[in-house]
């Protein structure tokens, strides 16, 4: 079963275009990129049982089977990179993201006006997906919108390259796929989630995703209709927050090894098990480098020198 286009749709489903170069490397030359890479968390590697073979997977995303990897230490944020920081990014160098340059990024239709969803093009086969001209990480639901009241949420409308040039300037790096299902399962060994194998043990709700009937209405009954605080629920065993849900997190690996499509990992809070059961830490899914939209974002890492 390939991966269905509900999980983040593909920039070439509303328009072909040339990606603009991404920039070159930039080496931390302020406080606030050092800050970025000092709060990553020390974590020591080893060996772990990677993939799955649940029933509730995907084989053709490459899911499983379930076989013995090996993560040196590596050092991994607590959360995903926050608006706030990403400001702090945009203000230092001036970059600007490939939704800016291309002039549109993929919103939920459910978060628009009506007069904007009707000028917004619907991705054919998920119409719950528009393509909104001036929607990006400062404007997630588009013109009239802004970011200032969720400074803590993650950024999102970032495309791969926007996060390999963040990453550029905070002298991190994005995590391996294997680091970053590592960091997920946080010493749990073969578990669905990172807290266990039930989705509300005891009727707590753990992740930020869709409750109710995908696409038509959401209950909120975790709290939240669009992203969350990269802070909120409990962390997982190695203090890692929101691993699965509320953003999809770009890796640095290609989703297939002669492929153009970059990985992401963890799904979103539009997962929901009618259609997108990704929100598992075994879970994949892909699209390509420059490819935004308002539930992608990501989580940087880097290596340990000693």
């Amino acid at each position: 079963m390939p991966p269905k286009p509900c999980c983040t749709p593909v920039r070439e489903a509303a328009v072909t275009l040339t990606a603009p170069a991404a920039p070159g490397p930039r080496p931390p030359a302020d406080p606030a990129a050092g800050r970025a890479a000092r709060g990553l968390l020390d974590l020591p590697g080893g060996r772990f049982l990677m993939g799955t073979e649940d029933a509730d997977g995907f084989p053709a995303d490459g899911e499983g089977p379930v076989r013995e990897a090996v993560v040196g230490a590596f050092r991994i944020a607590p959360t995903t990179v926050t608006n706030a920081q990403f400001a702090s990014f945009v203000k230092a160098t001036g970059h600007v993201t490939e939704a800016e340059s291309f002039g549109f990024s993929f919103v939920f239709a459910g978060f628009l006006d009506a007069e904007l969803a009707a000028v917004s093009p619907a991705v054919a086969g998920t119409p719950w997906w528009r393509a909104v001209s001036g929607a990006d990480w400062r404007r997630p639901e588009g013109p009239g919108t802004s970011f200032s009241a969720r400074q803590d949420h993650p950024v999102v409308h970032v495309s791969w390259n926007d996060a390999q040039a963040y990453c550029a300037w905070s002298g991190t790096r994005l995590p391996t796929e294997t680091e970053w299902e590592y960091a997920a399962r946080g010493g749990l060994e073969g578990r669905r989630y990172p807290w266990g194998d039930e989705l509300r043990p005891d009727g707590r709700y753990m992740c930020n995703i869709w409750n109710g009937d995908f696409p038509r209405h959401n209950t909120r009954a975790d709290g939240y209709a669009g992203t969350a605080p990269a802070k909120s629920f409990r962390p997982n065993g190695y203090g890692l927050y929101n691993t699965v849900g509320n953003v999809w997190e770009w890796c640095a690996d290609r989703f297939a090894p002669a492929g153009p499509e970059r990985s992401m990992r963890g799904g979103s809070h539009m997962c929901h098990d009618s259609y997108c059961n990704r929100y598992r830490v075994a879970a994949r899914t892909r699209n390509t480098p420059d490819s935004s939209s308002g539930n992608i974002g990501f989580r940087v890492a880097g290596s340990r020198t000693a």
